[in-house]
């Protein structure tokens, strides 16, 4: 190795070790409260019940997680599990699931646990992704997701300034 070549390797060995130490070893998260999620799902069920419809609502964290789970008086059962996953798909593809038809045919469309019908909408705090809310019981999923809407509204002004 030449004069030239050691002090090339070494200069790229120096940049990259700079390099690596101006990465961050941590990364901040940013999650919504408990209370924050009830809002929504009670938002969601009141935008719902204004139109005369029961409804089930699940807020999930931005892992998927359901963190909160509702079911107005007389919902069906049915909707608890519907909800849950279009608030999983919502977060998961990071829109909301009436933009998801295309692919609701496709091997992902029928993985386990995810409902790509209209009524989940990702839920979003300043740009950062930090849950999704599914609605279900509504005769159409357009209405599903004008509840969960609903429900976001109760808080997004809060989140954005968080």
């Amino acid at each position: 190795m030449n004069v030239k070549q050691l002090i090339a390797a070494t200069t790229m060995a120096a940049l990259s070790s700079v390099a690596l130490a101006e990465e961050p070893m941590m990364v901040n998260v940013k999650r919504m409260s408990l209370e924050t999620a009830q809002k929504i799902a009670q938002g969601a069920i009141e935008a719902c019940r204004k139109e005369g419809i029961q409804i089930g609502v699940t807020v999930v964290d931005r892992d998927g997680i359901a963190q909160v789970v509702m079911r107005d008086t007389i919902a069906p059962t049915i909707t608890l599990p519907i909800s849950q996953g279009k608030a999983y798909a919502a977060v998961m593809f990071n829109v909301a699931t009436s933009g998801l038809n295309d692919r609701a045919n496709t091997p992902i469309g029928r993985a386990p646990g995810v409902v790509m019908s209209p009524g989940g909408v990702p839920i979003q705090a300043a740009g950062s992704l930090v849950g999704g809310v599914g609605v279900s019981g509504a005769p159409s999923g357009e209405t599903d997701e004008m509840c969960a809407l609903k429900g976001v509204e109760q808080v997004q002004d809060d989140l954005d300034m968080s």
